[in-house]
């Protein structure tokens, strides 16, 4: 089955396992924005370099040249065959209008947004949960990934942990006040176009990707 897909969700939703999953079930080309920029940066394509010059200078690449860059990849053999997976792209609605229109020129259509639901307090708890072992670099969290033995570093024995700075709760908070700004025009783009499908992110993995697939069963039938 091929699928043309958007995945939406605030960091730390669950967007890259489910993203993973689907790709496996699926074999549909996950895209995210950041892979496809630095692709076609070292490819030296002619929008890669003209995000460079930007990225180098400290700048925020011009949405012209973003979606230069997601229509170069949308036209790809693999794409074209298997459909496509988008995470991070749209994050605007300039880019969600540029991306119908790149996809009525090569007579597509999206088939589904899945937006991964979570409530903006889970999402602080699980981001600021994370902490790391000052000795080997070890990564922990407190909530998913906690060490065997409490204050004991599982791979070096070392009980001396920090906390990065963004990983902070009030930091936390910040990132997920600007996401949601962003995300919120998208989403309610997406629902008048009535290809929306909101999924409870606080569950297990396994029953929010039963949810995906269903998604995706219905959109195919």
């Amino acid at each position: 089955m091929a699928f043309n897909l958007i995945l939406m969700g605030l960091p730390g939703a669950g967007k890259g396992t489910q993203a993973q999953k689907i790709d496996e079930k699926y074999q549909v080309p996950h895209i995210s924005t950041g892979d496809i920029f630095r692709e076609a940066m070292a490819n030296k394509t002619e929008m890669g370099l003209a995000a460079k010059a930007y990225i180098d200078k400290g700048e925020l690449v011009p949405d012209e040249v973003t979606n230069g860059i997601v229509r170069d990849r949308l036209s790809q053999q693999d794409v074209l065959t298997n459909g496509f997976m988008l995470d991070g792209y749209p994050r605007n609605l300039d880019q969600a209008a540029a991306l119908d229109k790149m996809l009525a020129d090569s007579d597509r259509h999206l088939d589904a947004v899945i937006n991964i639901d979570v409530e903006p307090s889970v999402l602080v708890d699980r981001l600021s949960a994370r902490y790391i072992c000052r000795v080997c670099g070890a990564t922990y969290n407190r909530i998913s990934n906690p060490t065997k033995v409490e204050g004991t570093c599982d791979v070096c024995g070392s009980h001396d942990f920090y906390q990065r700075d963004d990983d902070k709760p009030e930091t936390v908070k910040n990132r997920l006040a600007v996401n949601i700004k962003m995300n919120t025009p998208l989403v309610d783009y997406y629902k008048n176009q009535n290809v929306l499908h909101t999924i409870n992110g606080e569950r297990d993995i396994d029953l929010v990707f039963k949810d995906v697939a269903d998604v995706l069963q219905s959109v195919n039938d």
